[in-house]
């Protein structure tokens, strides 16, 4: 390790009250109103304004608790109204897919099927 260079001093961290924990409130409202999956965006919503009404009172802890809550319960009900429509999509092309690839092999069936038949009567 080279030493041989100043190091830059730093000012020592200020210490001071701890931020206030955010509410998600906007992330809730838009959980509920658009991407309501399993009313999860409701669940979130009610935890955020448990969150913001914590942190108007004052009580930083409950409010830093709530908050939690309300950022998990957004997450899942982002990640399920994003990823189910997706899962639903790619169930659908394959279906499409493998149906017509089975119509194109019955096609195939069913015209040997016929052409043979009339072979044997002669």
């Amino acid at each position: 390790m080279d030493t041989s260079f100043p190091r830059e001093e730093r000012p020592p961290p200020k210490r001071g009250p701890p931020p206030a924990p955010r509410d998600h409130l906007v992330w809730a409202i838009f959980n509920t109103l658009y991407m309501n999956f399993c009313c999860l965006g409701f669940v979130a919503l009610a935890f955020a304004i448990k969150a913001r009404d914590r942190k108007v009172s004052g009580d930083v802890e409950a409010a830093r608790h709530f908050s939690s809550k309300a950022r998990c319960y957004n997450a899942l009900a982002t990640a399920g109204s994003v990823l189910l429509p997706l899962l639903l999509a790619a169930l659908i092309v394959t279906g499409v897919i493998h149906l017509s690839k089975l119509a194109h092999e019955s096609v195939g069936f069913f015209t040997y099927q016929f052409s043979g038949s009339d072979d044997e009567d002669q």
